[in-house]
């Protein structure tokens, strides 16, 4: 039997998986993402969580046939720049040699947004369309176009939909920009907002709820956890949010007519289906086919979906296409959410 491993790399998670021939998940694995150090401290927890996995598919790394990974930043060959939400992350890291040469199979390196969508198009949710987006709500906001079933990458840097401005002169984001829509969105220019609301006399449970269960981040469970005690803070951030997600993906859409839009992401598969029929409706206003607008349905693969999509970079040999449409989606007369299948990792 051959296998495979996965790596999805995000800015609070490491989300590792070893599947065989059929995707099939025979182990997975999830360690947080360190919060201080370089690259090299990040390599290291990735090999560790890839380690995790195997063992706990009974297989050594050395065994597999190669190790996929799906990284933020900009990916060059082998190597990975400027990914910003990963601690001390400077100029380029040899991301790729670096794996394989703790942990022995070759290593194959793409974006991380784009690798999940291609999962997403393969096996999960996307499978119906020829054209979406993907929009991952985690710690930024990622992107990926699939057109005609394969990615679209432009000059190398398409999708940055996270980076599209729905506020000129508006909130900073993270990326040193002003009203991007991850300014809003983004879980990490959430948090910034939130410590800033709280020192000037804003209450939330958030901050609370943070230190009981032993995080030092706000992460996508945290957020789910508040808005379930109807902590009215958090609501009006994601809102907010959400406000924000749908001029933005609403402007993708007029510029494109994609069939679909797969929302993923932490925030994305921990707040489900109803958060995204929320954002279909922020969409309704902005787009210019109000009355035809896009399937909007929730990533099908949950939290596995970014490494299982990794581990097709090697096991499908690298060719970053997708398998021809079984059945092109129609569209409805308002939005579509469908529910996605409950993640098999556990929720952050």
């Amino acid at each position: 039997m051959s296998a495979y491993g996965g790596i999805d790399l995000g800015g609070t998670k490491i989300q590792a998986v070893v599947v065989d021939e059929s995707n099939a998940v025979l182990g997975s694995a999830r360690l947080p993402t360190p919060t201080s150090g370089g690259p090299a401290d990040v390599a290291e927890q990735m090999t560790w969580a890839l380690g995790e996995a195997a063992a706990a598919a009974g297989l050594e790394p050395a065994t597999l046939r190669g190790i996929g990974v799906g990284s933020p930043g900009v990916v060059e060959g082998g190597a990975v720049t400027s990914a910003r939400n990963l601690p001390g992350w400077e100029g380029s890291f040899p991301l790729a040699a670096t794996l394989k040469k703790a942990l022995g199979p070759p290593v194959k390196l793409g974006n991380d947004v784009q690798v999940a969508t291609i999962a997403e198009v393969e096996l999960g949710a996307g499978r119906p369309f020829g054209s979406m987006l993907g929009v991952f709500w985690g710690t930024g906001v990622g992107g990926a176009v699939i057109l005609n079933r394969k990615p679209w990458q432009g000059r190398g840097g398409a999708g940055e939909i996270g980076h599209m401005v729905v506020k000129v002169g508006g909130a900073r984001c993270t990326c040193g920009r002003r009203g991007c829509i991850e300014a809003y969105a983004g879980r990490a220019a959430m948090e910034i907002r939130v410590r800033k609301l709280v020192e000037k006399g804003h209450r939330t449970d958030l901050l609370a709820l943070m230190e009981k269960h032993g995080r030092t981040r706000l992460t996508s469970g945290i957020w789910a956890r508040a808005l379930e005690r109807g902590d009215e803070l958090a609501e009006r951030m994601v809102e907010r949010a959400i406000r924000a997600l749908g001029a933005g993906v609403a402007s993708a859409v007029n510029l494109l007519e994609v069939e679909a839009v797969i929302i993923g992401g932490g925030l994305g598969v921990r707040l489900g289906a109803p958060y995204a029929e929320r954002i279909a409706r922020a969409m309704v206003p902005h787009l210019f086919e109000d009355a035809s607008p896009p399937h909007v349905e929730v990533a099908a693969l949950g939290d596995l979906g970014g490494a299982i999509g990794a581990s097709l970079l090697v096991s499908r040999g690298g060719t970053g296409g997708a398998s021809k449409a079984q059945g092109r989606g129609s569209k409805p007369g308002a939005p579509g959410v469908r529910r996605a299948s409950k993640p098999r990792a556990s929720q952050s």
